[in-house]
């Protein structure tokens, strides 16, 4: 994606208090019955025409492959600092985040996690899933709603892109190891199953929230996000639930400042100062 000025008119049909959220959690924005902008061409969205090849050819990317040298995938890395979160540019922030400063943040946030969290964590292992969970949207994408293509569709792709990554590109290096560890790092975060990866997910959200508040400050409340706040309610433990209640709570008060009464998912906008461990 190219990155241009942000200055485009805000998105006006955030979610407000009161009101059921429908943004999609898998992609930090909102789902459309009926995508009217931002559509792919029919021929983007068929479910039998994509593949990892197709992509790589209509890119005009080229890897070397099946080689004892991790080189390729270095180079295939590059992608997820170039493009950005799909989410926000429909709030007119063309100069968005990239997939890797999300990713990066995140890895930084659990190793903060507290004594009550890293004594029953594998906490190398949750930095390691941070820093890998979206790396099929080197070649995915930041797959969005208006973009018409189904949520088993979504997953088809990115375990595509992941085996592409993990067996064509590092399979034989270092006799295969590390490929295989970076498939099943990715594979358990999707799955979800593990205390691992649920905090991880918690730790997506959290990453997600901040994000959200630092671009409505830089934009001084002309932008309003309020619509993504429905994500703090799927946070599962009680200590990232802390680090989103105070979030919350200092953008309410930054709303105050502006001035204005900011749009909130149901059931999110804080009463009180939370209790933060």
């Amino acid at each position: 994606m190219t990155t241009s000025s942000a200055s485009a008119a805000p998105h006006t049909n955030g979610t407000t208090e009161g009101q059921p959220s429908t943004a999609n959690e898998s992609t930090q924005t909102r789902s459309f019955p009926e995508p009217k902008v931002a559509k792919m061409s029919k021929e983007g969205v068929d479910e039998d025409r994509w593949s990892v090849e197709s992509v790589l050819k209509n890119e005009k990317l080229s890897y070397l492959e099946n080689t004892d040298s991790p080189i390729p995938f270095f180079h295939l890395l590059e992608r997820l600092k170039t493009t950005h979160r799909a989410g926000w540019r429909r709030f007119g922030i063309d100069d968005c985040e990239s997939i890797s400063d999300h990713m990066y943040r995140m890895s930084l946030i659990t190793i903060m996690a507290p004594a009550s969290l890293t004594s029953k964590l594998d906490m190398a292992k949750c930095t390691r899933m941070a820093l890998i969970h979206d790396m099929a949207e080197a070649l995915v994408g930041d797959i969005t709603p208006v973009d018409n293509v189904s949520k088993p569709e979504k997953s088809r792709r990115e375990a595509e892109t992941m085996d592409y990554i993990c067996h064509k590109l590092l399979g034989k290096f270092s006799g295969g190891l590390n490929g295989q560890q970076v498939r099943a790092i990715w594979q358990e975060y999707e799955d979800s199953e593990t205390l691992e990866s649920k905090f991880v997910h918690d730790v997506d959200k959290v990453e997600l929230i901040s994000q959200m508040i630092e671009y409505e400050r830089k934009h001084q409340g002309s932008i309003d996000l309020g619509e993504f706040t429905w994500v703090t309610k799927k946070i599962l433990s009680a200590e990232v639930k802390g680090w989103s209640d105070e979030l919350l709570l200092e953008r309410l008060d930054m709303w105050k400042g502006f001035g204005k009464d900011p749009n909130w998912a149901d059931g999110t906008k804080p009463e009180s100062k939370p209790t933060v461990s």
